[in-house]
């Protein structure tokens, strides 16, 4: 049986498993950041792999709270069989399939209005009606851009339920100056949210700061972080913009720009202070408001130098808004 010396581990090619004999230069490194980068996987990928028990450490089974793990110095880590992230096939959209509105594009880049309820990449080979099934269709260029496989050209993500502004890369370059905008948070976002009750922020801009960490994983959560979870390196401080825009009867129309960029910051952040998004059961919201049958979260600017565009609030986001001003008696704004 052939095998390859990485300089780190042996990995054993031919074998319905991978076989990863640790040595003395992976101790303490994290089993996630570990397997992700002998196997050429996401550390969403990394997770998912964990969660399923395909990873086992010296014949005991490793799960998803095995992630930051401290590898010692000698052991055997048997993985199951798996497509690295770059084999990994796109699946083309099938008829029937929503594809979403080109906002904007130029050279190697191309903004997109994400409908609610789509999500940014697939999960499985076997997964359709994403935005990237729709740009591999339309782009194929974009097959292979950054990360490959089914995070081909993806900068950035929205939560499934999330509308609004998607930037995506169709080439090498702009993918890595997008990636580290991203990164270093130079990236211009605006948010609007439709909020429950009436926030004491002032009209103008107030910062919001708040830890956070991740308290599960599926279905992801985030709460706010403790002081322990800060000592051991698992939160993360957010920081945010906010502004009341509008203020109804029992609900309010508010702008978020974030600053940082967390899993659920906004939505976190608003339950946190007293003021859920409306429709979001997940942090407490309260079933039925406004008839909204989604989190009433809309992305609506997305910029970065030339890169960027802004979509207009959806049907349903402008719906739960003309029933916020028709229960608080308010006439809408106009345009100007």
């Amino acid at each position: 049986m052939e095998k390859k010396d990485s300089g780190l581990v042996s990995v054993e090619l031919e074998s319905p498993s991978r076989l990863l004999n640790l040595v003395e230069s992976n101790q303490g490194s994290r089993l996630d950041l570990f397997l992700a980068t002998e196997l050429a996987l996401s550390r969403a990928q990394v997770r998912r792999l964990l969660d399923s028990g395909a990873v086992s450490l010296d014949g005991r089974t490793l799960g998803l709270s095995d992630k930051g793990l401290s590898l010692p110095s000698r052991g055997l880590i048997e993985v199951g069989v798996y497509r690295a992230g770059r084999d990994q096939v796109i699946h083309l959209n099938r008829p029937g399939d929503e594809i979403p509105e080109e906002l904007a594009r130029g050279s190697g880049w191309l903004a997109l209005a994400k409908p609610a309820g789509m999500p940014v990449h697939p999960l499985d080979e076997e997964e359709s009606a994403t935005v990237l099934s729709c740009v591999a269709e339309l782009d194929p260029e974009i097959r292979g851009v950054g990360e490959g496989g089914l995070r081909s050209g993806v900068v950035h993500r929205l939560d499934v339920d999330t509308s609004g502004v998607l930037l995506m890369a169709t080439q090498e370059p702009v993918w890595r100056t997008l990636r580290r905008a991203f990164a270093e948070h130079r990236v211009e976002k605006t948010y609007l949210a439709l909020v429950e009750g009436k926030p004491r922020w002032s009209e103008h801009d107030e910062e919001m700061r708040l830890w956070l960490c991740v308290s599960r994983h599926r279905p992801a959560r985030v709460r706010v972080a403790t002081e322990s979870d800060r000592a051991r390196g698992r939160a993360r401080e957010i920081r945010q913009a906010v502004q009341v825009l509008e203020v109804f009867g029992s609900t309010s129309l508010v702008e978020i720009r974030p600053r940082t960029g967390f899993l659920h910051q906004i939505r976190a952040s608003l339950s946190h202070f007293g003021h859920p998004v409306v429709g979001d059961l997940r942090y407490g919201a309260t079933p039925g408001v406004l008839g909204a049958e989604r989190h009433m979260l809309h992305a609506q600017r997305a910029r970065f130098e030339e890169i960027g565009a802004e979509c207009p609030a959806p049907e349903d986001f402008e719906r739960a808004l003309g029933v916020a001003r028709g229960e608080a008696g308010v006439s809408e704004p106009e345009s100007t």
